[in-house]
């Protein structure tokens, strides 16, 4: 179970908030799908300095809990 403001990896791309897989964010939220659907998260997307960037809405299964064998990267938002 993922707790609230724990750190999650992304296991899919979300190309409309410009997110890819693996990419970090913090969980801080949930909220019901409108039609009855899988529920989603709330998540706080940060850049490497630690600065909050954007809050998005994934679907639950999209998201993952971090763990001990995985390690951290970067990646610049901006496509060049």
């Amino acid at each position: 179970m993922i707790e609230l403001y724990q750190r999650v990896s992304l296991n899919q791309n979300f190309p409309e908030y410009n997110l890819k897989k693996g990419d970090i964010a913090t969980f801080i939220d949930t909220v019901p799908h409108p039609e009855g659907g899988e529920e989603g998260y709330v998540l706080e997307v940060f850049n490497a300095l630690g600065e909050s960037i954007d809050e998005v809405i994934v679907p639950k299964s999209a998201v993952n809990p971090l763990q001990e064998n995985q390690i951290l990267s970067v990646r610049s938002l901006i496509e060049v």
